[in-house]
């Protein structure tokens, strides 16, 4: 039973979630007895496309033809032509944003079921029987999918990225879809410089209303950039205008799965670390000490943010000197 995986790229260059995407797809494939299949769509490098094969794709489809943006229809149309193509029954996707978008459109389009915000490798591969997050994280459910075709959304850091050595043929690919259909275009793009990419950091620091003033966030920023990470924010503070949106995390905001995710002053609402939830380690740090971000806390301190910081910037350049 062959897997297709659809792979996410930024500016010509894989995004980490798709060597994980990969990476879990390859499981799924030997215990189902199968190959990989990874799709990429839009502009890649062959070189960048022959990585996929590190982790476990034995064939790349490059799409390269594309909407300037993603456009769900177009998009959908040209998922299920590679699905055809391959001859894959299980399509992978990330469980972010545009899995999110695209996953119930291809579940209608291809008679497939969908289990979504899938955290393990299926228990069994006939029927397929898979475990997923419920209620924002808050609980589990095992799903057995009876279809034909199945689709996962796997929620990120549920899988550790594996490097297998091995190499994978690249194939260009002409779905025979018209691209110019496209409900929408993007006319104009502002790139942020000199930031890192927040859905791909390793490291993210996060402020909430806590910090009480925008004026407040050097901080913050001085934090991020000694651990090479990136700033974010909780939803009140982009709604106030502290900082841009761009930055506002959680399940109405950029959802997020960093090794280590530092929050200052953020109660911890549901919404909120519906977005952070898969974080591998989460420090909290907040004055209330019955905030929730304390129950979804890795390591936890009672105190003001504002007096922390300063301490924990200090602490960590004394032990870089020594």
């Amino acid at each position: 039973m062959s897997v297709l995986v659809y792979t996410e790229n930024w500016d010509g260059k894989f995004k980490k979630l798709s060597y994980e995407l990969v990476s879990y797809a390859k499981t799924v494939a030997a215990l189902a007895g199968g190959d990989v299949t990874a799709l990429s769509i839009g502009s890649v490098d062959q070189d960048e496309l022959s990585t996929l094969g590190n982790y476990g794709a034995s064939l790349v489809l490059s799409a390269d033809a594309a909407p300037s943006g993603l456009d769900n229809q177009v998009y959908t149309s040209i998922i299920a032509a590679a699905m055809e193509k391959c001859g894959a029954r299980i399509l992978v996707l990330a469980h972010n944003n545009t899995g999110k978008a695209l996953a119930p459109r291809l579940s209608v389009k291809l008679k497939a079921g969908l289990a979504a915000a899938v955290i393990a490798v299926p228990e069994s591969a006939g029927p397929l029987v898979v475990n997923k997050k419920v209620y924002s994280g808050k609980a589990f459910a095992k799903v057995e999918i009876l279809t034909d075709k199945a689709i996962l959304t796997l929620s990120q850091n549920s899988f550790e990225i594996c490097e297998t050595g091995g190499t994978a043929t690249v194939e260009a690919f002409d779905p025979d879809v018209d691209v110019a259909a496209a409900a929408t275009s993007i006319q104009d793009v502002q790139k942020q410089e000199g930031k890192l990419l927040l859905s791909d950091a390793d490291v993210v620091i996060s402020g909430g209303r806590g910090m009480k003033s925008p004026d407040n966030w050097a901080p913050i920023e001085e934090l991020a950039t000694l651990l090479e990470g990136a700033t974010a924010c909780s939803r009140p503070v982009s709604d106030e205008g502290w900082r841009p949106h761009s930055e506002h995390t959680g399940q109405t905001g950029k959802i997020i799965a960093p090794n280590l995710y530092m929050a200052f002053g953020i109660s911890g609402a549901i919404q909120h670390l519906a977005g952070v939830s898969s974080s591998k380690c989460i420090v909290a740090v907040n004055t209330d000490k019955d905030a929730p971000i304390f129950e979804a806390a890795d390591y936890g301190i009672v105190g003001d943010a504002l007096k922390v910081l300063p301490e924990l910037i200090s602490e960590i350049r004394a032990a870089r000197a020594q």
